[in-house]
């Protein structure tokens, strides 16, 4: 094993990241059931300002949006949802994408929100777009994190293979030091708050993960990616790209927007697919201005 870990608190490792924090208390947890009768989680973080709700990709849970709700907190009415089958929303045998979608109408009634704006990364921005086709009365903007038509899905081989393979560890030492194995440009503290928020502590003191192990139905997922342009319709979108992405090319990117009627680009500068933990200082400022404006 390799060096010995500490996990940082949300509010060190968000300050390190360059996240102005003005309100460091933690959201409230909350739970709720979904139309279908699966129990949903998700963490709001108060505030004032436009609703918006935050969508997470494949393999991560609600606590990816951490240091973005930080420094966005007092500017949007801020809850972060987990998908069915991540964090600790119930796990489910029905993960299409318009399952997924109709979780996030039902949070917006248990919230009490009429229309919203929807941030979503990857997978999440996948089920955004769903439910802004499906309900789109209730969808005032949407921003996407690096996913569009065309993405690099083998780029994604090495992390998808990684991910697949998380199991029950007696020391989450294990899966930090694999992680970085992969990615050895991450930085420790990064992905050891990463992995404490994708496990749990189980009654032998070992550590579970959270998510449903069963694999996505990836070529569904891709065909909806395909799908995207047809489902924004003439809504506001913001297309986010992490400048470093290897998953959204930029050509493929600027494609995209360039097909949408009011859409967006902007390229988040050292950052990767996970845009959201890497550079989370200047999404925070991306967001700020489109969510609000």
């Amino acid at each position: 094993m390799g060096e010995q870990t500490t996990v940082p608190s949300m509010t060190d490792l968000a300050a390190a990241l360059g996240v102005r924090i003005r309100d460091p208390e933690p959201p409230a947890s909350e739970f709720f059931p979904s139309r279908a009768g699966c129990r949903l989680h998700a963490y709001d973080w108060g505030g004032t300002g436009p609703a918006v709700l935050l969508l997470h990709g494949g393999g991560l849970t609600s606590h990816t949006w951490d240091f973005v709700c930080l420094g966005l907190r007092g500017a949007a009415r801020l809850v972060a949802l987990d998908l069915r089958g991540h964090g600790d929303s119930d796990r489910s045998e029905d993960y299409r994408i318009a399952a997924m979608a109709e979780d996030v109408i039902a949070a917006a009634d248990h919230l009490g929100f009429g229309r919203v704006g929807l941030v979503g990364m990857s997978l999440g921005g996948v089920v955004a777009a769903h439910v802004a086709d499906t309900h789109p009365g209730r969808v005032e903007r949407l921003v996407l994190v690096d996913v569009a038509p065309g993405v690099d899905f083998e780029s994604g081989a090495r992390v998808r293979e990684f991910m697949a393979g998380l199991g029950p560890v007696a020391e989450l030492d294990v899966v930090v030091d694999a992680a970085l194995r992969v990615n050895p440009r991450a930085h420790r503290a990064s992905v050891a708050y990463r992995m404490s928020t994708l496990f749990r502590r189980g009654a032998d003191g070992g550590w579970m993960p959270k998510n449903d192990p069963r694999p996505p139905d990836f070529p569904a997922i891709l065909a909806a990616i395909e799908q995207l342009p047809l489902r924004l319709g003439r809504l506001p979108v913001l297309l986010v790209r992490g400048g470093r992405s290897r998953v959204l090319p930029q050509s493929t990117a600027e494609r995209l927007v360039g097909r949408l009627p009011d859409g967006g680009l902007v390229v988040v500068p050292d950052a990767g697919h996970n845009v959201q933990e890497d550079n989370p200082a200047a999404l925070i400022a991306a967001l700020r201005t489109f969510l609000t404006r």
